[in-house]
């Protein structure tokens, strides 16, 4: 979901309950706390030698003892509002970051009212070789030892047992040596 959307439905459900709920189903508690707004860009090198750029919209969740406090869409709108400049105009995706025992970033994949509630489904992120025709892999390969992620499928890696994902992006796989 871009910021676009994610800013309309905040201000279309100004008085709304806020809720954000994890890819596990896990739900972020009602009185966490939006500590930060920004814009990320990421500037790298994949290991075929390629530069590329991403920039997200990027907002901290934190919980925190104060079970009292509660943010608002509206509220959470005019903050955006004042983070207009950080964004240059740009309509950016939106990510989450939220700890629970890790920090993980979390795309927005949607938003919608439930019951009276404005909630925003988070997905996973997953790591991935993109520079695999520079390593002699096709997408979808399989096959021991292929190329930069050393075999297994690497898109149903949170499916596989625990030994088959450790083996899906071998580091020592040799293709980024």
């Amino acid at each position: 979901m871009n910021q676009s959307e994610f800013v309309a439905l905040l201000n279309a459900n100004p008085d709304s309950e806020l809720r954000f709920i994890l890819p596990d189903g896990d739900v972020v508690a009602v009185h966490a706390h939006v500590t930060e707004i920004g814009r990320v860009e990421k500037l790298f090198i994949d290991c075929g030698g390629k530069p590329h750029r991403t920039v997200t919209s990027h907002l901290q969740v934190w919980e925190y003892t104060d079970t009292d406090h509660r943010l608002t869409p509206g509220v959470l709108a005019r903050i955006f509002e004042k983070a207009a400049p950080i964004f240059g105009g740009e309509d950016y995706p939106i990510e989450v970051e939220f700890e629970q025992c890790v920090i993980s970033q979390y795309p927005v994949k949607s938003g919608a009212v439930e019951d009276g509630k404005l909630v925003f489904t988070l997905e996973t992120k997953h790591t991935a070789c993109i520079a695999m025709e520079r390593c002699g892999l096709a997408p979808g390969e399989e096959g021991e030892g292929s190329g930069c992620c050393g075999g297994g499928d690497c898109d149903e890696e949170e499916k596989a047992e625990p030994a088959e994902a450790a083996s899906c992006c071998s580091p020592k796989s040799g293709c980024c040596s």
